[in-house]
């Protein structure tokens, strides 16, 4: 009786794991390469830009809701 409730915990468990998995698969997932960028020394009053790069590498649609600067 004991192996058979350890067993039932075991594959309880496995099943759990499974799941956990089979999300964090599926959900959707937003890569950035570079997520910072020196400018170096800027003249005063200079105008400076620079592209971030952003993909979805997740298996789900990814929405972006919000953003804000920091």
């Amino acid at each position: 009786m004991l192996l058979f409730k350890r067993m039932k915990l075991v594959f309880c468990a496995a099943g759990l794991a499974l799941l956990w998995v089979a999300s964090a698969l599926s959900a959707p997932r937003l890569t950035m390469p570079e997520t910072a960028f020196d400018f170096g020394y800027v003249p005063q009053n200079a105008t400076v830009s620079h592209v971030f790069w952003l993909y979805s590498t997740g298996d789900d649609t990814l929405k972006i809701l919000s953003i804000k600067t920091g």
